[in-house]
């Protein structure tokens, strides 16, 4: 487990063995997400969409597609009825 500290403005230098490991580099973009069990999860975002599928499935519900996905996400942010 590695640990970091928050600075007064918020930030945090991300160990360098999880940017190896993630292969972050400068400029490189990085995502939170929290799942359905409340972890926060480090998503870099050069990662293809892709390979983030079924990341926070929840057991019991039909995976849907990417296609499906975007559809339903483009119809909730025409609508604004999330």
């Amino acid at each position: 487990m590695k640990s970091a500290t928050i600075t007064s403005k918020g930030q945090v230098t991300i160990p360098k063995e999880i940017r190896d490991y993630l292969k972050l580099e400068i400029g490189s973009k990085i995502d939170f997400v929290i799942d359905e069990n409340g972890t926060v999860k480090i998503i870099p975002l050069t990662v293809s969409v892709t390979a983030l599928s079924g990341m926070l499935r929840r057991p019991g519900l039909a995976a849907a597609t990417i296609e499906e996905d975007m559809e339903l996400a483009i119809a909730q942010g025409a609508c604004d009825c999330t």
